[in-house]
């Protein structure tokens, strides 16, 4: 593998993450210059700089390998996320070393969990760097820097298939540049639209392109420290749950939707179980809380559950309630789609509902192979037969996932974590999720764990955002054929 061509793609991501830099001090500088302008002007331009040398010095190079390739995007999400920590540490407050990293991280994956006690002392250029990590990486760090790189051959198809899940690629009938602009027009249009309404339902502008850039890269990152309750607007409330909701539809059916084609949203299989677990899981959680007396009308509770129910199976993380003291039923089905999360293909993370259709026609499959043992038993989604290779595949991810949040429960237990916490932190960290219980909920934030439980929260934030064997595979490279 020839790192030189590998850092030189990595140092073009980082001179795309010194424009939205530099764009955040533009920011600043429109809001009098505040305390942040400084740092992110640094910033900034300490970014271009790293960015800069292997453009100058490396000689370039058109054609990628796959071992090279896997090396830029693996390699650019490490990168982004260490530079992403420039303005924080910078500016100081509390953002400690390991805080910056946490924070940086929880960005860039979309996990939407913070450190931070106090949101809204941060100055809005800061405000507004914090929630273009999550922005970056909502449609993905590589794949988003593609938009803008001039034509790379071969090597801009390598790219967005290392970028992209098998599973997500299954939707796109286009070749890669299509696709690359496809996602990128989806993406901006929901987070113009979702910025409209936003602030006709009553926010600021700024607040609202904000809220906006976080609904649609399913983060959850606020300007305020109470999140969306701050708001105490049911308006506003709907323009985020239908906002999230979207995002976590597989992008290609919704531009197939847009544009009249026939495989569209109405036609999805996965998207049907995807609405229909949110408004089933709703039900349930909102029958839980007002049986227990913490609403006083069905509405109200129906109304916090759905946003609930919403925020975390989308990976999202607002919150309106304290999920904490709700019911031990209403908390199971929370945990639950706490790990399934939405589709793929979409801003989301998790296990994704295509991988949770196809377990259970793998158990169904399953069960009757063994009243027939001779059956040949074809699996399908959205009418497409899947090879054994794809389900073998699912099985593992599954597996890997469950193993991961387990080793996170037991790390947690061992820094002397209570077990809700340590398990809940754990799996909402592997899912990037944002929000757990117990001392990690959903009014609560990450700041009093230890340094050593942030640090190992990050790389599960990263083992998620990267489909867990991505980064695996990226430390054991020199072993690869």
């Amino acid at each position: 593998m020839r790192i030189d061509v590998v850092l030189r793609y990595v140092g073009l991501v980082m001179l795309f993450i010194a424009a939205f830099m530099l764009l955040s001090a533009g920011i600043s500088y429109l809001s009098g210059m505040d305390s942040a302008f400084y740092p992110l002007l640094l910033s900034a331009l300490l970014t271009a700089l790293l960015g800069a040398f292997p453009q100058i010095f490396v000689e370039k190079k058109v054609q990628l390998s796959g071992k090279e390739g896997f090396g830029v995007v693996v390699g650019s999400w490490i990168v982004s996320c260490i530079v992403g920590m420039f303005p924080y540490l910078m500016w100081g407050g509390e953002f400690s070393l390991i805080n910056a990293w946490f924070e940086s991280v929880s960005g860039f994956t979309t996990t939407g969990a913070t450190i931070l006690n106090d949101i809204e002392v941060l100055p809005r250029g800061l405000l507004f760097w914090r929630m273009s990590t999550c922005w970056i990486g909502g449609m993905g760090v590589v794949m988003f820097a593609l938009v803008i790189l001039p034509s790379m051959g071969r090597s801009k198809m390598m790219l967005s298939n290392v970028e992209m899940s098998t599973l997500a690629k299954e939707n796109f009938h286009y070749r890669t540049q299509m696709i690359v602009q496809i996602l990128m027009v989806v993406y901006l249009g929901l987070t113009i639209l979702s910025t409209l309404m936003f602030k006709v339902a009553g926010m600021n502008w700024f607040d609202a392109l904000c809220h906006g850039m976080s609904s649609a890269s399913t983060c959850g990152f606020s300007t305020k420290n109470a999140s969306l309750a701050f708001y105490n607007s049911p308006l506003i409330e709907a323009v985020l749950v239908t906002t999230i909701i979207v995002a976590g539809i597989h992008f290609g059916l919704i531009y197939a939707t847009v544009t009249g084609k026939r495989g569209n949203i109405f036609r999805s299989e996965v998207t049907r179980v995807y609405l229909g677990l949110i408004f089933v899981a709703s039900l349930f959680v909102a029958i839980s809380i007002y049986s227990a007396e913490l609403y006083p009308t069905f509405g109200q509770a129906f109304r916090h559950a759905i946003f609930q129910v919403s925020s975390l199976i989308t990976t999202s993380g607002f919150a309106t309630a304290d999920t904490n003291t709700w019911t031990s039923f209403a908390i199971i089905i929370l945990i639950f789609v706490s790990m399934v999360c939405a589709c793929s293909g979409s801003t989301t993370g998790g296990i994704k509902i295509d991988r949770l259709v196809l377990s259970a026609k793998m158990m169904k499959a399953r069960m009757k192979q063994q009243r027939h043992p001779n059956a040949v038993i074809r699996i399908k989604l959205d009418g497409v037969i899947q090879e054994n290779d794809t389900l073998h595949a699912v099985t593992v991810f599954v597996v890997a996932y469950m193993m991961l949040i387990l080793l996170g429960s037991l790390i947690g237990a061992l820094c002397g974590l209570d077990l809700m916490t340590a398990f809940s932190g754990a799996m909402a960290c592997v899912g990037n999720v944002g929000p757990g219980f117990g001392e990690v909920g959903s009014m609560d934030n990450f700041a009093a764990i230890p340094a050593v439980m942030k640090g190992v929260d990050a790389l599960l934030m990263l083992f998620g955002r990267l489909e867990i064997f991505g980064l695996i595979q990226f430390f054991f490279m020199k072993w690869w054929n």
